[in-house]
């Protein structure tokens, strides 16, 4: 399985069956964020749960409440069940959450039931790219992870290709919405045989079984040995830091200040760009502006191919410009893009079929710049924020700050919908997104960042 020197070949079967059953969590991740999309819809009608707008946003929310608290206790279950045990955990509350929201009986069983759905969301979306990390030589390390930001976008995708042919095979039964939730059980399930197989991180071997242990694990995994080597060492160096970690810091040294400071906007950033208003209500937003119902189901599938396409072209980009640049350069894009939105949907120049039509595919492109360029660097871009010490903890805060901003977005939209209509919304989130701009300007400097490292 190794060439003469020793390297890894990057063709290890096992290597890559692991990385893909990990990033079957990613692909929950998704599932689960998009199935709401095409399910709305119907229950929201009289003979189902009757949602009034502002219920309509606390169940769209409820499982981005779950993912905040999900999310930010990650760190302490990894490190204490272990990356295998909870991801196993991770897809047997899943599945019983999902079930519990396909047979829910009124509007509050269903908020709860995505609460708890949330919480495993939650520890997903940071679990499966540790885990992938861990077990990933130092050559398919950014390879293995991106499976899973790749995993999330399918997971969204299969989820409107499947609310789709449901809905137009079996719109008229408006119970329809409960076999769609149910449907994502089916992926959970897969994930929990198939975990068993899995091997344990070899980081979290070294610090709870033992180098020997951690040492079999790598060789299963075919590391090099000089991966090998600085894996331990650096597992080592992780343990020490930990063990130094001071909230105090923040309060006191300004470098560190301007650093929690930096990641909470690259949070907020990424969801006030107005992604999740889309894929959570892009049926509601299609059928607003004048698509039938199985229209509106189909036209998502376009969206979620487009964003499937866009993040594979767009971690080609990554290397290849300045982050920052490219953080403002999609931002930019994104305010001009619903600008143009707002204005066809607000002028009256076009046939309703044609209308219908330039606003799918200003809405693709619009999912395409924030899932090509806007979201990969700021996953990135909170990466490379803080020293290696803190890195961990400023993280966990800077995805909690998304999942935060996200339930705001997604509890308020469809009031908002209500309010300002279809249009005004658009016209409120080409506003954020330069608003965005000028934080990005001011808040999120390679210059101070690099000097604020060095310091650190």
């Amino acid at each position: 399985m190794k060439d003469n020197d020793g390297s890894l070949r990057t063709g290890s079967s096992f290597l890559r069956y692991t990385s893909y059953i990990i990033a079957l969590g990613g692909f929950l991740f998704g599932y689960d964020t998009g199935v709401i999309n095409g399910a709305l819809s119907f229950l929201s009608r009289p003979d189902q749960l009757n949602l009034s707008s502002s219920v309509q946003g606390l169940v769209s929310s409820s499982l981005v409440l779950g993912c905040t608290f999900g999310a930010m206790s990650n760190s302490y279950l990894a490190n204490h069940v272990g990356r295998k045990k909870l991801l196993q955990w991770v897809a047997v509350i899943f599945t019983f959450a999902t079930l519990a929201c396909s047979l829910s009986m009124n509007s509050w069983m269903l908020i709860g039931a995505r609460f708890i759905l949330g919480l495993s969301v939650g520890v997903a979306s940071s679990l499966s790219p540790l885990y992938l990390n861990e077990i990933s030589p130092d050559k398919l390390k950014a390879k293995n992870v991106n499976k899973n930001a790749i995993a999330i976008v399918l997971g969204q995708l299969m989820a409107f290709t499947v609310n789709a042919i449901l809905g137009s095979i079996w719109g008229s039964w408006h119970s329809i919405w409960r076999v769609m939730m149910a449907v994502a059980a089916l992926p959970a399930i897969l994930l929990w045989v198939l975990s068993f197989e899995l091997p344990k991180s070899p980081f979290w071997q070294i610090v709870s079984e033992g180098r020997d242990r951690a040492v079999e694990t790598f060789r299963q995994l075919h590391f090099p040995k000089l991966d090998i080597r600085e894996a331990i060492t650096e597992a080592k160096e992780e343990i020490k830091n930990e063990d130094s970690f001071n909230w105090k810091e923040f309060f006191t040294n300004k470098y560190m200040m301007y650093l929690l400071v930096a990641g909470v906007t690259v949070g907020f950033i990424q969801q006030a760009s107005g992604i999740n208003t889309v894929m959570y209500y892009g049926t509601v937003i299609l059928e607003k502006v004048g698509l039938g119902s199985g229209a509106s189901l189909y036209g998502n599938i376009l969206i979620g191919a487009v964003s499937s396409l866009a993040i594979l072209a767009g971690s080609r980009l990554l290397g290849k410009v300045h982050h920052q640049h490219l953080l403002l350069a999609g931002l930019i894009s994104n305010g001009v893009t619903l600008f143009i939105l707002n204005w066809v949907m607000r002028a009256d120049l076009f046939s309703q079929t044609v209308n219908n039509i330039l606003v799918l595919l200003i809405l693709a492109i619009f999912l395409a710049i924030q899932q090509g360029i806007v979201s990969p660097v700021t996953w990135l871009l909170l990466s490379e924020l803080f020293p290696q010490h803190v890195k961990a903890t400023m993280n966990s805060v800077g995805t909690a700050t998304i999942w935060i901003t996200n339930f705001l977005i997604s509890l308020i939209f469809p009031i908002l919908l209500d309010v300002l209509g279809t249009a005004g919304v658009f016209l409120a989130f080409a506003l954020a997104n330069i608003g965005c701009v000028v934080l990005a300007e001011l808040l999120i400097n390679p210059r101070l960042i690099k000097r604020a490292n060095d310091v650190l």
